[in-house]
């Protein structure tokens, strides 16, 4: 039999479809493409914006059509909060939500042989991190490692504690064996991931924390990189900071989620800082690690959000710059507290998103023509013609003449120009 895969939204959705195509291999089955008519699809689903919504619903309706006899089964945030809106589509054979994920091939099959589980639970009753293993297939030199799942944080426009639940962190130990076997299959590069990774360790009764997980993978031989996915602006202490300088192994790449440069919305979003805190913590990254790349996510439109908030956006954005901007409209969350607030019309959220993203796409421009003529470290990832390409350490995406030897290599490189919207070097060592 065979079974394919389809995430939408974040990289934690994306690593728990690898770790659902692990357990469907271990008990036989043939693991095809979505485009192929299988005898089932498994599609993990997001629910953080009413776009991630339905286009998971679509993508549940295009694998029905694929093989109307095949058995389609939903996972993930969209299939969590709003159960029985999946239940009610045609289409979908198996709803599972964001718990005993480790059962989904045993589930499928089940279904398959006309028994019927529904294993929908009350997420926010979960105290455990649920374990899965992935295969490290998602790139040829980079994979990424789930650490925690859940949020406790409960920020007014978000719906997402109410899909993953309570903060559940993983243990050391575990992260540190998937670590090792992902550095036996070659990977040099490790992605710290979760829902909420600055949480990690707050369930804890060890008092572990991320710098303990950190440490211990970058010991791990064959390791070269280790780098975090999204997190907190309030992880950056002046401890975590000195930790995060003196880390050789840790990427200086840190995605630092903002929402907004405006303290009046923040304290509205129930963020748990102000706009000048941010900025603070952006000094003070920059002090010890001056290399530093810094990239955010903006929301725009939130609700009462006025002209003079916006404006306070606009002039954060210049005065932070930030390498790399994703900015979003606000889009409401049924059952989140920023649904009930007077909104922003559309119109005005999309105008709001346009002007922010022209700005930031300059500003983007600018830092990176900072790099030219430094040297960095590049970790090759694949071809395109006569050219290897791969990231920095910062999060530069850089091209060299070269082809197929580089992928997989680290090697260091000067930036020598930026064209076309392109940053261009030069290997000056092997």
């Amino acid at each position: 039999m065979r079974v394919a895969f389809y995430a939408l939204g974040c990289k934690v959705n994306q690593y728990e479809i690898d770790c659902y195509a692990k357990k469907f291999s271990e008990i036989g089955w043939e693991i095809g493409d979505f485009s192929e008519k299988c005898d089932a699809y498994v599609i993990n689903t997001c629910a953080v914006t009413n776009i991630g919504e339905r286009k998971s619903r679509q993508i549940i309706r295009r694998a029905k059509k694929k093989n109307p006899d095949a058995v389609v089964a939903v996972t993930g945030c969209y299939a969590q909060t709003k159960a029985d809106e999946v239940r009610n589509m045609t289409e979908a054979d198996v709803v599972l939500g964001t718990s005993s994920r480790s059962r989904i091939a045993e589930i499928v099959t089940a279904k398959i042989k006309g028994e019927d589980i529904d294993l929908i639970t009350d997420i926010m009753k979960e105290r455990m991190y649920e374990e899965l293993e992935c295969e490290g297939k998602m790139e040829r030199t980079r994979a990424y490692i789930k650490i925690q799942d859940g949020c406790n944080n409960f920020c007014s426009y978000c719906i997402i504690p109410y899909a993953r639940g309570p903060v559940r962190s993983r243990k050391i130990e575990n992260v540190v064996n998937e670590a090792k076997r992902l550095s036996s299959l070659g990977f040099r590069e490790v992605v710290l991931t979760g829902i909420s990774v600055a949480s990690y360790g707050r369930d804890l009764k060890d008092g572990s924390t991320l710098k303990n997980v950190i440490e211990e993978v970058c010991r791990i031989d064959g390791i070269e990189r280790v780098r975090l996915s999204s997190v907190s602006p309030t992880l950056f202490d002046d401890e975590f900071i000195s930790f995060a300088a003196g880390e050789k192994k840790l990427c200086r790449h840190f995605h630092i989620s903002l929402q907004s440069g405006s303290s009046t919305v923040l304290k509205r979003m129930n963020r748990k800082y102000t706009a000048q805190e941010y900025l603070d913590t952006l000094s003070r990254i920059r002090e010890k690690m001056p290399d530093s790349g810094i990239t955010t996510d903006i929301i725009c439109g939130f609700p009462e959000e006025t002209e003079e908030e916006f404006s306070e956006t606009l002039d954060f954005v210049k005065k932070a710059r930030f390498l790399k901007v994703h900015v979003f409209p606000y889009s409401e969350r049924s059952g989140t507290v920023a649904a009930q607030m007077p909104q922003v019309p559309h119109s005005v959220r999309e105008e709001r998103a346009a002007k922010l993203i022209e700005l930031t796409e300059r500003i983007s421009e600018e830092e990176e023509n900072r790099f030219i003529g430094m040297q960095t470290e590049v970790l090759f990832e694949q071809t395109e013609g006569d050219y290897a390409q791969g990231l920095s350490g910062s999060y530069l995406r850089i091209y060299v003449k070269g082809g197929d030897e580089l992928t997989g290599k680290i090697r260091k490189v000067k930036i020598v120009e930026r064209k076309d919207g392109i940053l261009f070097g030069e290997i000056r060592s092997v």
